[in-house]
């Protein structure tokens, strides 16, 4: 008896090649698939870009990592740029006003200042301040420079997971080296210390900056007086401010010295009052 053969239905179908007696079927890529591909796109670079682009990228000057970016950039972009500094940073001094009539009030009540001149309550009264506020600012700055800077210096190395022979000597090797360089090489990093704790129960707050000075060459650790960093009020801490601005009072020679060194660009200074740096 005939059987009569039915087609398959794939006579119309383009993904379906015929190969003999073979049928040859295209397998769509897997998601799976699909998404390393993509990948892999976006890893090599020179898969996305046409061949003059390729020959402008190889020609492009490198700029060092530590390039000054002022260098680089439109003047207008730097105008307005500054600008904009410059406004947020008066908002977030204005923002503090109230912190800095407290401050200030401190300081007067610290009885370290005269004024032979009174006339409140009354003409020719006496300005004698109770030492009290003196003598508490005092007793915590010495107590505080006994437990900061012991006699065996500043520095304690702690080791964290496995202990060796060879990594407790390298710790003692770091420990030594970094007490003998606070000590003896950063001379101000002892006075700028002690004039820290005395700032710190009257401000509330405190700052110290270490940064390699290339005038120096070598690092240097500075108390920073809290009125001269500018940051949000609302700011819980430095990390997360939205700006940390440091007020640095430089003469003109000093400044000169770190132009021609390469920190800052070398522009014309105008006027005595400059701008104050922010991060």
């Amino acid at each position: 008896m005939a059987v009569e053969k039915r087609p398959l239905g794939t006579e119309d179908n383009p993904d379906v090649m015929v190969a003999g007696n073979s049928v040859d079927v295209e397998v769509e890529p897997s998601r799976a698939d699909q998404l390393r591909e993509a990948v892999e796109i976006l890893v090599t670079e020179e898969n996305i870009l046409v061949d003059d682009e390729i020959d402008e990228v190889a020609q492009a000057p490198v700029t060092d990592f530590n390039a000054n970016l002022v260098e680089f950039i439109d003047k207008t972009d730097l105008g307005r740029l500054a600008n904009d500094v410059i406004s947020s940073i008066k908002g977030d001094k204005e923002s503090r006003t109230d912190w800095e009539k407290t401050y200030v009030d401190g300081l007067k009540y610290l009885g370290m200042k005269f004024d032979e001149t009174r006339s409140q309550p009354f003409e020719g009264s006496t300005g004698v301040i109770h030492p009290i506020l003196a003598e508490a600012v005092t007793q915590f700055q010495a107590q505080a420079y006994k437990e900061l800077l012991p006699p065996k210096g500043p520095v304690k190395t702690e080791i964290v997971g496995n202990r060796t022979p060879e990594i407790e000597n390298q710790a003692e090797r770091v420990q030594e080296f970094m007490n003998f360089y606070l000590m003896n090489v950063m001379e101000e990093y002892d006075p700028e210390l002690d004039m820290l704790l005395f700032y710190l129960p009257l401000a509330g707050s405190a700052f110290k900056k270490v940064y390699y000075d290339t005038t120096m060459n070598r690092a240097l650790c500075k108390f920073i007086a809290p009125e001269d960093l500018i940051v949000p009020y609302e700011s819980t801490d430095l990390f997360s401010a939205e700006r940390v601005t440091h007020v640095l009072n430089m003469s003109k020679n000093e400044i000169k010295k770190q132009q021609l060194s390469g920190f800052y660009a070398d522009v014309e200074l105008k006027g005595e009052k400059l701008l104050p740096r922010s991060r």
